[in-house]
């Protein structure tokens, strides 16, 4: 097991990572307060694993709370799902709500321990490569809204996020990859080298070797819990994190929650920062080119829909949380590992990028 720090004064956090974690209830009991325990999870992953992590917990007074499973489910009506669980079995202010599944779970569970009664605790169990490097870390929580993804919410931080490696052997090779969008993210932001590593390993990551798995996902975890430690309300360098996802979180709203996955979305929407990146003279066509390679052999979509025109893009990407005073702002790339967020581009340069053929460029790439 590897442990790392989320740095944030008195709620700092740890992050442990490791196989068969789920049963070990001493990760557990040092971030409970009460007898009370909330497992919110879902469908499709408490069937896997809400028995072992009950079993772990059968010190205390458990109650499951199972979701609907899918993106188009994080909503104020299932929210309440959430909140009713609570209330019926009259859980106080020291309960303790534990989110077990991927990024859905964890965002509705956190959003709700952050509202009932004013703020409860909550523990991160994240179950989805998504999940563990991503968004389990650094307190973001929250639902859709029709109009733009992650609108409603709230910045409150786990006790702690424990990632058991070996749930990831239930997930789908599709979620898999998606998982891969934001590990990749980490290089391409914030730590080159890492891209070598990536490029050496992907097999291997994909194959779900355990060391491999690891190292990804502690090293992903160990960038964004710098990241969260420099700036908690994403006020400045956190936002460099949404690389791909102005673009990305266009293509989810438009296409309608699910349909693609958030990783998908993410991957097509970074192919789209690198290119706009490039075309501003930050990238070299190799360095783009670098960038789509390693998103396709994780196997993930670098062609955005066809059926999505540049005034859709425009449409969606107003509403996005990084607009200020009605000024749209991108993350985009100075060089591989140097993310910048920034304004200041010439609108005929945005233009371009969503126009542009990126299904030649692909075709080209894989010519060559």
């Amino acid at each position: 097991m590897q442990t790392l720090q989320v740095e944030l004064g008195e709620r700092s956090y740890p992050i442990h990572i490791g196989g068969d974690l789920l049963t070990r209830r001493e990760l557990f009991a040092p971030h409970i307060r009460g007898q009370q325990v909330a497992i919110v999870t879902n469908e499709t992953v408490a069937p896997l694993y809400l028995q072992r992590l009950c079993e772990a917990l059968a010190a205390y007074q458990v109650v499951p709370i199972i979701l609907p499973d899918g993106e188009i489910f994080k909503t104020w009506e299932t929210l309440q799902t959430i909140f009713d669980g609570l209330l019926t079995a009259r859980h106080d202010r020291t309960t303790t709500v534990i989110a077990l599944g991927g990024g859905v779970v964890g965002d509705m569970a956190g959003f709700a321990a952050s509202c009932y009664q004013r703020g409860v605790d909550f523990i991160q169990v994240p179950t989805t490569l998504l999940s563990q490097v991503d968004s389990s870390v650094g307190g973001k929580t929250g639902i859709n809204h029709p109009l733009g993804k992650n609108m409603v919410g709230a910045f409150y931080q786990p006790q702690a996020v424990i990632i058991d490696t070996s749930t990831l052997s239930s997930l789908p090779a599709r979620e898999l990859s998606a998982g891969l969008a934001e590990v990749i993210k980490y290089g391409l932001i914030c730590d080159e080298p890492f891209l070598g590593w990536l490029e050496a390993h992907m097999p291997a990551l994909r194959s779900l070797e355990p060391e491999a798995v690891t190292e990804a996902v502690a090293r992903s975890c160990l960038a964004k819990a710098r990241v969260v430690g420099a700036d908690e309300r994403e006020s400045g360098v956190r936002a460099t994190l949404n690389l791909g996802h102005t673009f990305g979180h266009a293509i989810e709203t438009h296409m309608g929650y699910g349909v693609w996955l958030h990783g998908e979305a993410v991957s097509a929407g970074t192919v789209m920062a690198l290119e706009m990146s490039q075309r501003l003279g930050w990238l070299s066509a190799a360095q783009r080119d670098r960038g789509i390679r390693l998103l396709q052999a994780a196997g993930l979509p670098v062609v955005p829909p066809q059926a999505m025109a540049p005034d859709d893009f425009l449409e969606h990407m107003a509403v996005d949380k990084k607009v200020i005073a009605g000024r749209l702002r991108l993350v985009l790339l100075k060089q591989l590992g140097a993310a910048v967020v920034t304004g200041d581009f010439p609108r005929e340069i945005l233009d371009a990028t969503l126009r542009a053929d990126y299904r030649g460029l692909v075709d080209q790439l894989t010519e060559q």
